[in-house]
């Protein structure tokens, strides 16, 4: 019980948006005052919450003292193996960013035993540059394809061109070897993100995430659904056209063959890797090309939401990664063809919102995803922590 009550109360703080006292906390959670006293030295002591200066009551009391996640003392890598960059990210329980490190690169048809290499290598240098005083609870792996739900396995990453790769060779040497690492889709891990910069905002959603191809993820009530055996959410592999073009998942007609970014870029007659902001940019400027090829992604983009939408009973997308930074230019095409085919539009008109959670949220997911264990048993791994 006192282990339930630790977590309770650790993930009650890092989920407000606000400083709490330790009598709100009481009220949020059903316990008295005395126990949430009591569990809040712990977590003092363990250095995963801090206090601010005590806040003077308007009327009679004693001044409160705000609660708050503990600041540089405890931190989590969160690592994204993109089809075009290698990021690592390293963060502290207040959400502060304390490393960054981005390597862009064509990782198309790459070798996984070079590309993990790589990524050992970034991720050494990240943990030499953090302070000799913060604690390391573990790292999370952001991949562009199915993770397998139960184990460290990445059953088909189609951009990557990896199949069945078993991330456990890797993850078992130095210097993965001692961390904890938590495994996950990109597109679900981004959504993590997503959750935490909303609050209660948006309980539900769809989340699409536009890079190189097109990933998504399901949100339901605060959170991210990924189904029994993992694989939920993959909107970029919908069907758009049966006899479209081939897909590099083994299909046809996927949404990412209209709406990735290599897709639009193709079509607009731009190089690959062209940024989505000169991309909108040349829109803007009336290149009739790229307005074209923007309208098909944004009509494809609204068939493949309107077939979520009718399926799950969701009205709410929120675009994130590039289609971001064109989300007004797609938003018209996407949102005729909701109109028309989502059922429940009349009554509950579709809603298209922007990713609030910042550059490269999938970062900052695969890192929340690596504070798991610590929230879930604060006192054991308080004993536990592996020094930076």
């Amino acid at each position: 019980m006192r282990r339930h009550n630790l977590s309770l109360v650790l993930r009650e703080v890092l989920d407000s948006p606000v400083p709490v006292s330790r009598s709100e906390l009481a009220a949020a959670t059903g316990l008295t005052r005395a126990t949430v006293s009591s569990l809040v030295e712990v977590l003092l002591a363990a250095d995963l919450l801090g206090e601010l200066a005590p806040v003077t009551p308007q009327g009679a009391g004693r001044p409160a003292v705000p609660l708050v996640p503990a600041r540089g003392t405890v931190a989590a890598i969160g690592m994204v193996l993109n089809v075009d960059y290698l990021g690592v990210r390293a963060m502290d329980l207040s959400g502060d960013v304390l490393v960054d490190h981005i390597e862009r690169d064509d990782f198309r048809g790459s070798d996984p035993e070079a590309v993990m290499g790589r990524a050992g290598q970034m991720l050494q240098r990240v943990v030499d540059h953090l302070q000799g005083n913060t604690r390391l609870a573990g790292a999370g792996l952001a991949l562009p394809g199915l993770v397998a739900k139960t184990s460290r396995t990445l059953r088909l990453a189609p951009n990557l061109g990896w199949r069945e790769v078993d991330l456990n060779r890797f993850l078992e040497q130095p210097p993965f070897a001692g961390l904890r690492v938590a495994v996950g889709n990109e597109a679900n891990l981004a959504a993590r993100a997503e959750i935490r910069a909303r609050g209660e905002d948006a309980p539900n959603f769809v989340y699409v995430n536009g890079e190189v191809g097109v990933g998504g993820a399901m949100v339901q009530g605060g959170e991210v659904f990924v189904g029994p055996r993992g694989g939920a959410g993959e909107i970029g592999h919908v069907c758009i056209e049966p006899d479209g073009p081939a897909c590099h998942c083994g299909s046809t007609g996927c949404l990412e063959q209209y709406a990735g970014m290599d897709a639009i870029l193709d079509a607009a007659g731009l190089p690959r890797g062209t940024p989505p902001h000169a991309l909108a940019a040349r829109a803007l400027a009336d290149d009739t090309r790229v307005q074209a090829a923007v309208e098909r992604a944004g009509w494809a983009l609204g068939i493949a939401l309107a077939n979520t939408f009718n399926m799950v009973a969701v009205n709410r997308v929120v675009l994130a990664g590039s289609f971001a930074a064109i989300a007004e230019l797609v938003q018209p095409a996407t949102e005729a063809q909701l109109q028309r085919r989502v059922m429940l539009s009349p009554w509950v008109p579709p809603r298209i919102d922007v990713a609030v959670a910042g550059e490269n949220a999938a970062m900052t997911g695969a890192a929340l995803a690596a504070f798991d264990d610590v929230v879930a048993d604060p006192a054991a791994w308080g004993a536990a922590a592996t020094p930076a």
